[in-house]
C-alpha cells in the first residue's frame, strides 16, 4: 500500500484507513511503534477524511511503501459456532452479580468459558488485555434486569448469539484479517436487560502466534 500515489486531495473510504491501521498494528507489533504512539495514530486514522491525512500517519514505517500484495483468495472468515468438541460445556470460570458488579480486566489468562450472570447487578469481562491460550472462547451470557458488557481486542474475531425479551443482546460482528487469531462467541439472552459485546479500538492480542503456537505445538 503506497499512500503517495493518491492524490492528496482524495477522500478516504473506510477500507483506506481499515489499510492504514492494518499497517500501524504491523508497526506496533514489530516493535516499532511504541504503545502509546499507535493509540495516537490510530486515533488520527479515524479521523482522516483524506489521502493526504492518512499519508503522514504511516510515512516513517516501510509497509507503507510496500509494493500491493498480489491477490489470491479471500481468507476464510471465522466459524459462526465453536467447533464441536474444543470448547468444554462446563465454564472455567463463573462471573455472578446479584444486586451488586463483577468484573474481570487487566492481565489474566482466558478460558474456555466464561459463564456471567447479572441479577439486578452488572458484569464487565475486559479481555483487551488478557492472555488468550486457545483459538475458540465462549461467553455464555444472562442478563436479568441488569447488564453484561464485553470488550476483546480489536484483532480477535468476534462472533454473537442471542436475542433479547424485553432487553437488548448486540454484538458487534468482527473478522480478524489474521486467520489465527482467537474467535470470541458471545451466547446469551437479556432479560429487561442488556448484553453488549464490541471490540476497543487500539487495544491488540500481544505476540498472537507465538503464544497460540506454544499450545498448539507449531
Amino acid at each position: 500500500m503506497d499512500l503517495e500515489k493518491h492524490p492528496p486531495a482524495l477522500r478516504a473510504s473506510d477500507a483506506d484507513r481499515d489499510r492504514t491501521a492494518d499497517i500501524l498494528r504491523e508497526a506496533l507489533a514489530e516493535g516499532r511503534l511504541t504503545a502509546e504512539e499507535h493509540a495516537e495514530r490510530i486515533d488520527g486514522v479515524y479521523r482522516a477524511k483524506t489521502m493526504a491525512d492518512l499519508e503522514p500517519l504511516v510515512r516513517d514505517l516501510p509497509a507503507a511503501h510496500a509494493p500491493a500484495p498480489a491477490r489470491g483468495r479471500a481468507p476464510e472468515p471465522a466459524p459462526s459456532r465453536p467447533s464441536p468438541g474444543v470448547v468444554p460445556p462446563v465454564a472455567d470460570e463463573n462471573l455472578v452479580a446479584v444486586l451488586s458488579s463483577s468484573a474481570r480486566r487487566g492481565r489474566w489468562r482466558v478460558g474456555r468459558r466464561t459463564h456471567a450472570y447479572a441479577v439486578f447487578g452488572s458484569v464487565e469481562i475486559d479481555l483487551s488485555e488478557a492472555i488468550f491460550e486457545q483459538r475458540q472462547v465462549v461467553i455464555k451470557a444472562l442478563a436479568i434486569f441488569g447488564s453484561v458488557d464485553i470488550r476483546v481486542p480489536e484483532n480477535v474475531s468476534l462472533r454473537g448469539s442471542g436475542g433479547g425479551v424485553l432487553g437488548s443482546f448486540e454484538v458487534n460482528t468482527v473478522d480478524s484479517p489474521d486467520q489465527d487469531a482467537p474467535v470470541v462467541f458471545v451466547d446469551g439472552i437479556a432479560v429487561l436487560g442488556s448484553i453488549e459485546a464490541r471490540p476497543q479500538r487500539g487495544k491488540l492480542v500481544r505476540d498472537l502466534h507465538r503464544r497460540l503456537g506454544r499450545r498448539t505445538g507449531h
